[in-house]
């Protein structure tokens, strides 16, 4: 049987360091990428993962490791769009240059890889694209993440939309919604919004920072193993859901929000941080 591969974005740390080390024991060649990998040392143990230096939002360096990649194993069967970034703050106070950069590797990020990817799945009949999401990017928990969520709910209309248009060549498109696990290290990655001569809102960020601080504490975390388990039912084919949510947090709001007419779902929540 021949050896499948993938090709996963954002390796260094967290899930997609998990995800690789993953497929790599399943047996799978994995084309990890990273932008520093000159700084890895755990997944160059492996005989099956080779490391490819990328940042997403450089197209010039998608084409490289794309082309790299492909050189290298001869096929890839799966990609998973993983890397991402979060900034939180009030949208009245964000920088113009961390507006561009969250849109810039949440959105622009998996459109540069797929894109890349696309002559390849093409020529090869088949093929498939894994987005890791967010439950932010089918519904909304919490105040100022507005760019975050625009990020990820784009993200979720490119993938639906491609459906149609990769669906006669055979390449398939999935969505993990994931929401907050334990050593993703999210929380200290985040880019905050702040201006010391605007306080009105320090009241809000205050509560969500308490929320995220005490989210380990509360249980609110999820296992990372629970969302690798997701990314690898789709890639084997154990599962074809279109969507997937994972943990307990997102499939709660999931059914709230169903539940509920949008307006009253909002106040809802926004009850929260009063």
């Amino acid at each position: 049987m021949t050896t499948k591969t993938v090709f996963i974005t954002g390796t260094s740390s967290g899930l997609g360091k998990l995800t690789a080390i993953r497929f790599a024991q399943m047996g799978w060649n994995v084309a990890a990428t990273m932008r520093t990998p000159e700084k890895e040392t755990e997944l160059t143990s492996y005989d099956n993962i080779r490391i490819f230096k990328l940042d997403v939002t450089d197209v010039e360096q998608v084409r490289s490791a794309v082309e790299q990649a492909i050189a290298s194993f001869g096929r890839i069967d799966v990609v998973v769009n993983n890397a991402g970034m979060g900034t939180y703050g009030p949208l009245e106070l964000a920088r113009e240059s961390d507006i561009d950069w969250q849109f810039a590797v949440n959105t622009r990020g998996p459109i540069n890889v797929i894109r890349k990817f696309l002559p390849h799945f093409r020529a090869n009949n088949g093929g498939m694209f894994i987005n890791i999401s967010s439950f932010m990017g089918i519904t909304t928990a919490v105040p100022l993440g507005s760019l975050y969520n625009m990020s990820k709910f784009a993200l979720e209309g490119l993938t639906e939309g491609l459906y149609y248009e990769l669906k006669p060549f055979n390449i398939e498109l999935r969505l993990i919604e994931q929401g907050g696990s334990a050593g993703n290290k999210f929380k200290e990655s985040i880019v905050w919004n702040r201006d010391e001569h605007i306080r009105d809102y320090d009241d809000m960020i205050g509560k969500l920072e308490q929320v995220m601080n005490t989210a380990g504490d509360s249980g609110q975390l999820d296992d990372p193993q629970t969302i690798v388990d997701a990314i690898v039912a789709q890639a084997t084919g154990e599962s074809s859901k279109f969507r997937t949510v994972v943990g307990a947090a997102g499939n709660g709001l999931m059914a709230l929000r169903n539940a509920l007419p949008i307006e009253e779902y909002l106040e809802k929540m926004a009850e929260n941080y009063k």
